[in-house]
């Protein structure tokens, strides 16, 4: 597999896997570490972005829907986000959970940039504990 297809379909699986869509990154960035098909801090910085970026297209979805009261159970879940703020997205690596924080992210209109920071360092350290549990897995067995 060439580089750049080793780069391209990581950056793919993580997008989708950050969208509401159905995706597996974890499974194939630990397959691309154990191949050793290219550099750890590439493969995570492109699944760290590719994650991001599709964690801020839930962000825009968000923003699409209309500001309107749902009932109780969406007084909980904005009261609990107005009190993190964006450092709930800290969390937006969760399955499921995490989609759902960026569209209401998105949807409570949180700012921008405190906003893909929390995104992006949340995401980072996702992929980050799973390349260094790869490869400590990879030592243990050798």
């Amino acid at each position: 597999m060439s580089e750049w297809l080793t780069y391209g379909s990581l950056f793919a699986s993580s997008f989708l896997s950050a969208t509401l869509l159905p995706g597996s990154s974890e499974v194939l960035l630990a397959g691309l570490l154990i191949k050793g098909k290219a550099s750890v801090s590439g493969l995570i910085f492109i699944a760290a972005f590719g994650n991001t970026l599709g964690g801020l297209t839930n962000i825009i979805l968000g923003r699409c829907l209309p500001v309107k009261r749902q009932g109780r159970w969406h007084d909980t879940a904005t009261a609990w986000l107005h009190r993190w703020g964006p450092a709930a997205l800290l969390l937006s690596w969760l399955p499921v959970m995490g989609d759902l924080l960026c569209v209401l992210a998105g949807w409570l209109r949180f700012a921008w940039l405190p906003t893909v920071i929390f995104l992006a360092v949340g995401k980072t350290l996702r992929y980050v504990a799973l390349a260094f549990a790869t490869l400590q897995g990879m030592e243990w067995w050798h």
